[in-house]
C-alpha cells in the first residue's frame, strides 16, 4: 500500500516510486525523487487553509532571543550554492552536504518539522555535462586522429538551464541516500515565481508541504532552474506584502512565511552580517541585527556562486521576521563549525546574525566589552591614589548600605529556597550578612592600602647600552571576564582588585543571585563615577550562554571562573583563543604525623573542615598516620568530628581496621563542600604525599607535626599551590595573606598560584 501522498492529483512524479518505513515504524511513506507542481485540481484539499502573506501571523511573533530557538518546531534551512558547491564551481561538497543531512536528520528525529530549500541542481549538472562533452570530444578526436588529445580540447561555455535539468535528478538522488541513513525520506518539489502568483497553485503547494510533513518527509524545496525565466534586476521585494522569488533566498523567506514556521536558517560562506564587507580592516560581524539597521551596514559584492548577495538575504530576512519567522544567517562552509551550525542554532548559541524585532533595553555583551576596555584604559591612567579613593569608597558604601544589600539578598534567598534548586552548600555561599559585609569593607581597605604601586611599577631596570635603559614594568592585563556562581560577595572584591589593577571588568554572576548583585554592581558604578570612569566594571545581564562569552577572543583578554570544578573545566572547554585562569577542585588534604600535637590537631581539623565547610579550601580528607589508630589523639578527633556533625566516610586502608566502619568512600577524589569528610590511613610522610599526589587536586595541603625534619620533607616534596604546616586550611586566602581579597585560588602552573589578584 502506497501512502497518502502517492494518491494526490496535484503531486507528478518522473522515474520510480520507493516505500519507505519512517523512523517511527507506524506508517509507509513515499521517496519521491522528483515531484513538480503542476497547474491541476486540487481535489482533496479544500479542507486545508489558503495561507496568505499577511503582516501579522497567526502562529504569533518572532522569537525575541536566541535561547528560545530551543522551541522552534517547524524549521527552513537554505542552503546557499556556496554552500552546496566545491570551490571549482563544478560538482557538490558531498562531505559537507553529508553533515547537513545528518544535522537536518538529529532534529528532525527530536519531533521538528525540517525542511530544505537547497541549491547546487546548477553545479552538479555543470560537472556531468562537461564529463559527457570530454566523453564525446574525446572518442570523435580518437576517430579522426587516433588519438587521444585531452589536453588541447576546449570546453565550451555551458548554459544554466541545461546544467539545472541535468543536475536536478543526481542532486536529488543524493539526498535520498543520504537521508536513508537515518531512516528518513525526502521528496522533492520545484517551483517557480509563477507558482506563488498563480493561488491555485499556492493550494497545492501548501497542501503538498503540509502532508508531506504530517507524514514525517523532509521536504527538498529548489526554485525549477531549467526553465525560469532570468531574474528581473532589483525584483528582489515587490512592497510589503510580496516577495518575488527571484533566488532560494527569497524563495525560503517566502516558503518560511507560507508555512508559518518558526525559524529561518540561511546559510552561506561568510559568518554572518557585518557592518562593512568581510575582510575589511573595519568589519565587525552583527551579532544582533534589527529592522531599521540597514543604514549602518555597508554590503559587498555577492558570494562566488549563486543568484543573491548578503544585501538579497538581509531583504529577504528582513521580509520573513516581518512575517513572523524567525531568521539567522550563519557560516556553512567553516570546517571547524559546519559540522553543528545548525544543532548550535537551535540550541540558541551564539552563531551568525540573529534577526530580532525587540532591541535590549541595555547595550549588547560586545558594547559592554568595548566600554569596560575604553574604561579601563581610562582607570589605568588615573593616579595611584585616585584609584584607591576609589575603592576605599567602595568599601565605605558597604557599610553605608548594609539595609539595602541584605534585603536583595534577601530576597535571592528566597527566591532559590522556593524553587528549590541550590544545594545547602551553594545556599550558605549566596547568604550575606553583617559581618561579611564588615570583613569585605576591611578587605576592600587593604586592598586600598596595597595598589599604590600595582600599576607602574619598574619590576627590573637594566642598562643595555650607554644612555639606553630598559624597564621593566607592571601594565594592566586590559579586560577580565570573571564568571562567579553563587557568590555576591565575589562581586565586590573582584571589582576592588580590577581597579587597583586598572583592568576593565566584565562580570557574569549566576541568576540565583540576580538581586545581590544588581545592587553590588551600582554600588561599584557608584564608586568608580568619583572619577569618571564608571564604565570599567559591566555586569552581564543580557541572557548571553557562558559559552557565547567564551568566543569574545577579540574583546576579552583573560578569564577567570570562579565556582565548582565543573564550571571551569566547562569554561576551559569552552574558551577560544583566550587564556583561562581557574584551580581544580578544592579536595584540600591535611596528615597527622605521628609526632602531631594533640591541641594543634584538634582545632587545625576543625578550623579546616567545620569554620566553612563550603568553601574550596576546606578540608575533604584526613590522613592519620597508622601508629596513631587507637590512640587518645585518634579518639579526640573522632570526638570532635562527632559533635560537629560530621559525617565520616572510611577510605579504603582506613576500612580494614574497622569492625563496624562508617560507609566506605566512593571515591578518594571528593570535594564534599559540606560537613562531610574522608578518612584514611597512610604508612609515613611519603605515603602521604604520594596519596596526595594521586588522589588531591593541587590546591591546599597540610602536615600537623613537632618533627621539623619531616615538615620540611613533606613542604620540599609536596607540589601543591599552598603547603601548610601546623596551619589550617582555611588560612588559603587573599584575606588572609594580607591581599584583601583574590580573584581565585589558581591551581595552574603558569604564570599565578594560590590566592592570586596581580
Amino acid at each position: 500500500m502506497l501512502c497518502r501522498a502517492a494518491l494526490l492529483p496535484s503531486l507528478r512524479s518522473s522515474g520510480q516510486f520507493w516505500r519507505q518505513t519512517d523512523v517511527a515504524g507506524s506508517h509507509p511513506c513515499l521517496l519521491a525523487p522528483n515531484l513538480v507542481l503542476r497547474n491541476e485540481s486540487a481535489r482533496g484539499w479544500s479542507n486545508i487553509p489558503f495561507i496568505t502573506v499577511p503582516l501579522s501571523r497567526t502562529h504569533g511573533k518572532s522569537f525575541a532571543h536566541r535561547s528560545e530557538l530551543k522551541h522552534a518546531k517547524r524549521i527552513v534551512v537554505k542552503l546557499g550554492s556556496a554552500v552546496v558547491t566545491r570551490g571549482d564551481e563544478c560538482g557538490l561538497a558531498l562531505g559537507r552536504l553529508a553533515s547537513i543531512v545528518e544535522q537536518v536528520s538529529m532534529l528532525q528525529n527530536q519531533g521538528r518539522e525540517m525542511m530544505i530549500v537547497t541549491s547546487g541542481a546548477v553545479a552538479f549538472g555543470k560537472q556531468r555535462l562537461r564529463h559527457e562533452i570530454l566523453l564525446s570530444q574525446s572518442v570523435r578526436q580518437a576517430l579522426h586522429s587516433g588519438q587521444n588529445q585531452l589536453k588541447d580540447m576546449a570546453i565550451p561555455v555551458l548554459e544554466a538551464r541545461a546544467c539545472a535539468a541535468a543536475g536536478q535528478s543526481g542532486l536529488m538522488a543524493l539526498y535520498e541516500a543520504m537521508f536513508t541513513q537515518y531512516s528518513i525520506c525526502a521528496a522533492q518539489i520545484l517551483v517557480t515565481n509563477l507558482d506563488f502568483h498563480d493561488e491555485q497553485k499556492r493550494r497545492n503547494l501548501n497542501g503538498t508541504l503540509h502532508e508531506l510533513l504530517r507524514m514525517n518527509i523532509v521536504p527538498i524545496i529548489n526554485t525549477n532552474d531549467a526553465v525560469v525565466p532570468p531574474p528581473e534586476p532589483n525584483s528582489d521585494l515587490q512592497g510589503v506584502n510580496v516577495i518575488s522569488v527571484k533566488d532560494n533566498d527569497s524563495l525560503a523567506a517566502r516558503l518560511a512565511v507560507e508555512m508559518k514556521t518558526d525559524l529561518l536558517i540561511v546559510l552561506s560562506d561568510v559568518e554572518g552580517l557585518f557592518d562593512s564587507p568581510p575582510g575589511s580592516d573595519d568589519a565587525k560581524l552583527i551579532d544582533i541585527f534589527y529592522p531599521g539597521d540597514q543604514q549602518s551596514v555597508t554590503f559587498g559584492t555577492k558570494s562566488r556562486v549563486g543568484m543573491g548577495g548578503m544585501e538579497a538575504k538581509v531583504k529577504a530576512a528582513l521580509w520573513a521576521l516581518q512575517g513572523g519567522t524567525s531568521v539567522v544567517i550563519a557560516n556553512g562552509t567553516h570546517p571547524k563549525i559546519s559540522g553543528h551550525v545548525i544543532t548550535d542554532i537551535v540550541e540558541g548559541k551564539k552563531v551568525g546574525t540573529f534577526f530580532s524585532e525587540v532591541k535590549p533595553a541595555g547595550p549588547t555583551v560586545e558594547q559592554q566589552a568595548e566600554m569596560a576596555r575604553t574604561g579601563g584604559r581610562s582607570l589605568a591612567a588615573l593616579q595611584p591614589e585616585q584609584r584607591a579613593e576609589i575603592i576605599y569608597h567602595l568599601a565605605d558604601l558597604l557599610t553605608d548600605q548594609r539595609e539595602e544589600i541584605l534585603q536583595a539578598n534577601k530576597k535571592d534567598l528566597e527566591e532559590a529556597e522556593h524553587k528549590g534548586r541550590l544545594a545547602l552548600p551553594l545556599l550558605k555561599r549566596l547568604s550575606l550578612s553583617t559581618s561579611k559585609l564588615n570583613s569585605l569593607a576591611i578587605g576592600l581597605r587593604q586592598i586600598a592600602a596595597s595598589s599604590q604601586d600595582s600599576v607602574g611599577r619598574v619590576l627590573r631596570r637594566t642598562r643595555v647600552a650607554k644612555d639606553l635603559e630598559l624597564e621593566q614594568v607592571t601594565v594592566p592585563i586590559g579586560v577580565l571576564l570573571v564568571i562567579f556562581e553563587s557568590r555576591p560577595d565575589c562581586l565586590p572584591q573582584v571589582s576592588a582588585l580590577a581597579i587597583a589593577s586598572g583592568n576593565g571588568l566584565l562580570l557574569k554572576g549566576g541568576k540565583e543571585a540576580s538581586h545581590s548583585n544588581q545592587i553590588l554592581h551600582h554600588l561599584t558604578q557608584e564608586a568608580l563615577s568619583m572619577h569618571g570612569v564608571k564604565d570599567a566594571v559591566q555586569l552581564v545581564n543580557t541572557r548571553e550562554e557562558v559559552e557565547d562569552l567564551c568566543r569574545l577572543d577579540k574583546l576579552i583578554d583573560l578569564i577567570i571562573p570562579r565556582g565548582s570544578s565543573q564550571l571551569v573545566r566547562d569554561i576551559q572547554k569552552s574558551a577560544r583563543g583566550i587564556p583561562v585562569m581557574g584551580h581544580s577542585e578544592g579536595i584540600c588534604h591535611v596528615y597527622v604525623d605521628l609526632e602531631a600535637s594533640v591541641e594543634k590537631v584538634t582545632r587545625i581539623v576543625r578550623d579546616s573542615k567545620c569554620e566553612y565547610p563550603a568553601a574550596c579550601n576546606a578540608l575533604e580528607t584526613l590522613l592519620i598516620h597508622r601508629d596513631l589508630l587507637r590512640t587518645p589523639i585518634f579518639d579526640q578527633i573522632i570526638d570532635m568530628l562527632r559533635v560537629e556533625q560530621v559525617k565520616v566516610h572510611a577510605g579504603p586502608k582506613f576500612a580494614s581496621y574497622l569492625t563496624f566502619s562508617p560507609s566506605e568512600v566512593k571515591s578518594l577524589r571528593t570535594e564534599y563542600g559540606d560537613l562531610e569528610c574522608c578518612i584514611e590511613v597512610v604508612d609515613s610522610a611519603q605515603d602521604a604525599i604520594e596519596h596526595i599526589h594521586k588522589y588531591g587536586s593541587s590546591h591546599t595541603d597540610v602536615i600537623i607535626t613537632e618533627n621539623e625534619k619531616t615538615a620540611e620533607f613533606f613542604l620540599q616534596h609536596l607540589d601543591s599551590a599552598c603547603v601548610f604546616w601546623n596551619a589550617s586550611t582555611r588560612f588559603s586566602d587573599g584575606y588572609r595573606f594580607g591581599l584583601g581579597a583574590e580573584v581565585g585560588i589558581s591551581t595552574s602552573r603558569i604564570h599565578a598560584r594560590g590566592p592570586s589578584w596581580n
